[in-house]
């Protein structure tokens, strides 16, 4: 089961999954052939106890309104497997793109949210670092750290939900901002120690707990 699942780009094509998704707009966009969906929300899933193998949220579960009764619904319907992908915002704060330019980032941060209450709300488990490459191919918030020009394309920010949760004004403003750095050399010279890298750990954790040990 993928809880959260928008268009359904992060479901394997060799498992058989059930997505669910609240947003008719988010559903509207998911390909033909694609797992069938469920309008539903992670805190109120319409599922027998134990009926999938796994459950999975991708970078979802800090939109959620009940964040405790969303895991603990994930938990619930996992027979062997809760799997999440989302994203320590201790650890966020410090990029480039939030601590220079999108300074009301940490607005949009769910009061009292952090990676490790996260896991104990699963019952324990393990948390995994993933570092994001250079070149990666998706378009989540950090995907560009090292290709700052795409932040200015507005086609690139409209798949990117914190700039829709942001004022326009405060976008604007922060791509105004990285225009000028960027045409100035500034951006550069202030983070030059990135340019070489071919991967960097901006804050993405896979948070893994085995439902039928609790590790």
């Amino acid at each position: 089961m993928n809880v959260g699942a928008g268009a359904g780009s992060y479901e394997p094509p060799d498992l058989e999954v059930t997505a669910v998704e609240p947003s008719q707009r988010m559903r509207a966009q998911r390909p033909p052939g694609s797992a069938p969906v469920v309008d539903a929300h992670a805190e109120r899933l319409p599922f027998e106890d134990g009926a999938f193998d796994a459950a999975m949220a991708v970078l979802s579960d800090h939109h959620w309104p009940d964040h405790e009764r969303g895991l603990a619904e994930l938990r619930r319907v996992a027979r062997r497997r809760v799997v999440l992908f989302n994203w320590d915002p201790a650890a966020q704060a410090g990029s480039w793109l939030v601590r220079d330019y999108l300074h009301g980032f940490e607005r949009l941060v769910p009061p009292g949210y952090a990676i490790e209450q996260t896991l104990e709300r699963l019952g324990g488990g393990r948390i995994e670092p993933v570092p994001i490459p250079h070149d990666c191919r998706d378009g989540f918030l950090h995907a560009y750290w090292r290709r700052p020009h795409a932040y200015l394309d507005p086609q690139v920010r409209a798949g990117i939900s914190v700039f829709h949760l942001l004022p326009a004004a405060e976008v604007a403003g922060a791509m105004e901002r990285l225009r000028a750095d960027l045409d100035s050399g500034e951006w550069e010279r202030r983070n030059a120690g990135l340019l070489g890298l071919e991967e960097l750990d901006l804050g993405y954790r896979l948070v893994v707990t085995e439902v039928a040990t609790g590790t």
